[in-house]
């Protein structure tokens, strides 16, 4: 075999292989478009599953990413309620509230994505429905949280609200997704 035989082989095969991986990365960016369109926040759910890491080839790839996205926002908004400091003895109360109201959403949010991780076909509709359950706590949760806040006016209740508002668009996001799987799931069984 020549060198320009050689040269010629690796460059088609580069060209198959990239042909490939477009296909596949379309296919993912489709199912993600397709899945969030009807999302309550759909501009946000296509920006933070488009871009989300390892490419989404399932409807249950994509409720676990949007679960996982959540799981991830809701601990970082968790870390930085804990660091606020100062304001009124009622504010330190509330954030207070709010990081055990984050923190019961994290529990509930983990315990989600583990059930999606071991979908299996006997139990499906009762782990989609321990699935639905403790989403639905999450995003009680956070609103709980907000309404620590009601009677309180304040660079404090901006910067919780902004952040709260932020995981609960995620997770009901991600709660829409989880429902979708259900459904379609549903809609397959005999």
């Amino acid at each position: 075999m020549t060198m320009r035989n050689t040269s010629t082989i690796l460059v088609l095969s580069f060209l198959i292989l990239w042909s490939l991986l477009s296909l596949s990365s379309n296919a993912s960016k489709d199912l993600v478009r397709k899945s969030c369109m009807h999302a309550s926040y759909p501009h946000l759910c296509l920006r933070t599953l488009s871009t989300y890491s390892g490419p989404a080839k399932t409807p249950g790839d994509l409720a676990k990413a949007a679960v996982e996205v959540s799981l991830s926002r809701s601990r970082k908004v968790s870390a930085c309620l804990s660091r606020i400091s100062g304001g009124s003895q009622r504010e330190r109360g509330a954030v207070k509230d709010c990081i055990d109201q984050i923190s019961d959403s994290v529990d509930e949010l983990r315990r989600t994505l583990s059930e999606l991780k071991h979908l299996r076909k006997g139990t499906f509709r009762w782990q989609m429905s321990d699935a639905e359950t403790w989403v639905s706590a999450a995003l009680t949760n956070e609103d709980t949280c907000l309404d620590g806040f009601q009677s309180i006016d304040g660079k404090i209740k901006a910067e919780v609200k902004r952040k709260i508002t932020n995981v609960a668009r995620v997770t009901s996001n991600a709660l829409y997704l989880i429902t979708r799987l259900d459904q379609s799931r549903r809609q397959k069984a005999p």
